[in-house]
């Protein structure tokens, strides 16, 4: 698979770094777009990863005749433009998570990508690892569920400067950012990943001086139970995933984007699960990715696309 890469942030480095680790016979990074301000570290990234081609023209990278996927990995207020331009030029698409800020570009994306029939994933990684697939074939133990909490705090590099007025996207609302969209973008895909849409939402959010929401609460009402979504980027928390039932409970300890250990209670008894393969945790999310592109797995691609319209009709549930 031949990727071409839009963005020089955080995440192009993970992925960049995880790319050469375990995909080094699979996934060739073939150029690397930025814009013309942030090209020293286009081209520090080119150098570091042998990245061949550098463009700070997004027509000229979309020119190219040798890429099987454009993978957007910059801010969230522009991963529609970006990529429905790269679907629009007949390429295949991987959106880092949140796939867009809004249900109708989400809508607009998928519905592009399907009627040119082309890939289109989003990148959130919990979707695709063993734990996770095994929460589900668990859930029926657990009875008819009651209570679901998640929580993913971490106290962020860039909240220091945030406090100083120096805004980074990521605290930008302008840019897409904030709590809901980063952080409680996975705990919310946990829960409407295992669950499917609710019935209500509302969003309790603790905003900074610029209106961003820095930290917040998801409230879920399905038919028979309640959820609530934690999000914080300004103060940090034991992260989980609990499932409570009537028969007993499941607990994640930990980041939600990487589910590490299962622990479920049933019968007074507690088993643990750690099915988990690849200790970095965008591994299984690359192998499934390859896995659907190279079987022509449209089927399987539009299950995980239906996830990513259902999180953000949720979403937008809480904007009326």
């Amino acid at each position: 698979m031949k990727i071409a890469l839009v963005g020089t942030g955080m995440i192009a480095h993970e992925v960049l770094g995880v790319f050469e680790e375990y995909f080094k016979s699979k996934i060739e990074v073939v150029s690397v777009y930025s814009r013309f301000r942030t090209v020293e570290k286009a081209k520090k990234l080119a150098q570091e990863y042998q990245i061949p081609a550098v463009f700070t023209i997004y027509d000229e990278m979309m020119a190219q005749e040798d890429i099987d996927f454009v993978y957007v990995a910059n801010a969230n207020s522009v991963h529609y433009e970006y990529a429905r331009m790269a679907l629009e030029s007949g390429h295949n698409v991987i959106v880092e998570k949140p796939i867009c800020p809004t249900m109708q570009e989400t809508q607009d994306l998928v519905q592009l990508a399907l009627r040119n029939h082309l890939f289109l994933f989003e990148a959130v990684s919990l979707l695709h690892l063993p734990n996770m697939k095994k929460v589900g074939e668990l859930l029926p133990e657990l009875g008819k569920i009651k209570i679901v909490n998640c929580n993913y705090s971490q106290y962020s590099s860039r909240y220091d400067r945030y406090l100083q007025h120096d805004v980074a996207p990521a605290f930008d609302p302008h840019c897409a950012g904030g709590a809901l969209l980063d952080l409680n973008i996975y705990n919310v895909n946990f829960v409407v990943g295992l669950f499917g849409m609710p019935v209500g939402a509302q969003y309790y959010p603790n905003k900074g001086f610029n209106g961003v929401d820095t930290s917040g609460m998801l409230a879920l009402r399905y038919p028979t139970f309640v959820a609530t979504c934690i999000g914080a980027k300004d103060c940090a928390g034991p992260s989980h995933c609990t499932i409570q039932g009537e028969k007993g409970w499941l607990q994640i300890e930990g980041a939600p984007n990487e589910l590490k250990e299962i622990k479920i209670c049933t019968g007074g008894k507690i088993r643990t699960y750690a099915l988990n393969v690849y200790k970095h945790r965008l591994v299984h999310e690359f192998e499934e990715f390859l896995e659907i592109y190279e079987e022509q797995n449209f089927e399987k691609m539009k299950s995980y696309l239906d996830i990513s319209l259902n999180v953000m009709k949720t979403l937008n549930m809480t904007r009326g």
